[in-house]
């Protein structure tokens, strides 16, 4: 059987300790192929502009173990990077593509902020099995990352959900899996299948323009932990347990077209 390829991209730069994470975990499970951005593209969703050249470069990416990592950075964004992979680096058929370890939770009603699955979902286009991988952290970090952040807890569910993927076929409609691991989660913490929360979970704030910043900030919202029952914020707030959210390519509201029908059409 021909060694599977796994291609993984970020949204938080080549260099990011989360990707490395990444990548030692899933290299007992196949042949990696690293193709991510040049730079922080946290918030990108699945952005495709056209200020970025998109050319890519090869770059060196040496583990630990001297085991060389073939790895491309791009003037791209993550969406992008995975369209250059898919169609460009990759030899043959990726067989499972994972973005991540992000620097901070993907939850709730801001997925589809997230450049990490923004990644995924473009991924999925591609129908090949996909993982996003988050872990919680202070949103001072979220653009940095954490040096005292301990990876091994996201590193031990990489390898477990992926290797699920590559060996299991996810049923119809769950295109994207998303792990987010609280930050006091260990290797052992258990795991709850999720749904996205309808909460906003970053809640916008104004901008402080007396101090020349334009750009509004983010905060938690308030009392995360009474989020609704068996979704992803409440999994990670109460719970306090890894939050596995299974994301659909679909965004046709689940509404009873009938009725709907029903009320557009009334005169």
């Amino acid at each position: 059987m021909d060694t599977p390829l796994i291609v993984v991209t970020n949204d938080d730069g080549i260099w990011s300790a989360g990707l490395r994470a990444a990548v030692e975990a899933l290299t007992p499970l196949g042949e990696l192929l690293i193709a991510a951005p040049d730079r922080q593209w946290s918030g990108a969703g699945r952005s495709m502009p056209v200020t970025v050249t998109s050319q890519h470069a090869e770059v060196s990416y040496v583990l630990q173990n001297s085991r060389r990592i073939r790895a491309y950075q791009l003037d791209a964004t993550p969406a992008l990077c995975v369209i250059h992979a898919m169609l460009h680096l990759a030899d043959r058929r990726p067989a499972l593509v994972v973005a991540g370890i992000n620097f901070g939770e993907n939850i709730s009603t801001e997925v589809t902020i997230s450049g990490t699955v923004g990644a995924a979902l473009e991924a999925a286009t591609f129908h090949v099995p996909t993982l996003a991988v988050s872990v919680e952290m202070a949103i001072e970090n979220h653009l940095s990352g954490d040096d005292e952040e301990d990876y091994s807890a996201a590193k031990a569910f990489t390898h477990r959900f992926a290797n699920r993927l590559l060996s299991e076929k996810m049923p119809f409609d769950a295109d994207v899996l998303s792990i987010n691991l609280p930050r006091t989660a260990t290797a052992d913490t258990p795991w709850e299948l999720t749904r996205l929360s309808r909460h906003r979970y970053f809640v916008p704030t104004p901008a402080d323009r007396a101090s020349g910043n334009p750009r509004p900030g983010y905060r938690v919202m308030d009392s995360p932990e009474k989020a609704e029952i068996g979704s992803d914020i409440w999994c990670l707030h109460h719970l306090h347990r890894v939050s596995v959210t299974p994301i659909s390519l679909d965004l046709t509201s689940r509404v009873d077209f009938g009725a709907l029908e029903e009320r557009l059409r009334r005169s």
